[in-house]
């Protein structure tokens, strides 16, 4: 029985491309601590970015107010787990549409019912075809930073390089980078959940 779980949230509209290879290699990481490990996929699950019609913060239920997607879930999931990867491709500099409603949508939710994320440890994973990762690894970043979240950082950037399918499983740096980002994540959730 696990007694830890991360939860990582696919940005890609390639469910089996290189955000989802990479992720796979920080999860190995933290199974092989005996982490439980949970993979969702975004790609064609969620319907839009925040409306900001406030009612999530009205309601105080934990909830968006927009319930045709996958967003409400993934809240849940988020709340439910001690650590949260969020990974994206990058896509003209910066993250795609998926990944950017979920920010917006469960960052809302999240700050106006009482800092749900508060203290989690998050995680950025990104890819690239060849440069504007880190704009990228910022956003997700700030996302786990304004909401009081412990980020978790490895060797280098955690960010990996390939354009087609299956290309960033050649690059040896961004592979090392993600296997020392699994490695650090077990770490830092055993020492705060211990």
């Amino acid at each position: 029985m696990y007694w830890l779980k991360v939860v990582a949230f696919n940005g890609s509209p390639r469910r089996a491309g290189n955000t989802a290879k990479l992720i796979g290699r920080v999860f190995a990481e933290l199974e092989r601590e005996g982490i439980e490990c949970e993979l969702v996929e975004l790609s064609g699950r969620v319907s839009g970015g925040c409306r900001a019609c406030l009612k999530c913060r009205q309601n105080l239920d934990m909830r968006c107010v927009i319930d045709s997607d996958i967003v409400n879930e993934c809240i849940r999931k988020m709340v439910e787990a001690d650590g949260i990867i969020l990974g994206s491709p990058t896509y003209f500099a910066n993250l795609t549409a998926e990944m950017k409603a979920l920010i917006d949508r469960a960052g809302f939710v999240a700050r106006g019912n009482g800092n749900l994320l508060k203290r989690k440890v998050g995680a950025a994973v990104v890819s690239e075809r060849r440069a504007g990762a880190l704009m990228v690894f910022s956003s997700i970043n700030n996302f786990f930073l304004i909401n009081e979240m412990i980020v978790v950082g490895s060797s280098y950037w955690n960010l990996g390089m390939g354009g087609k399918v299956g290309e960033v499983e050649s690059d040896d740096e961004g592979i090392k980078t993600m296997e020392k980002l699994g490695k650090n994540m077990a770490w830092l959730l055993k020492k705060i959940k211990g």
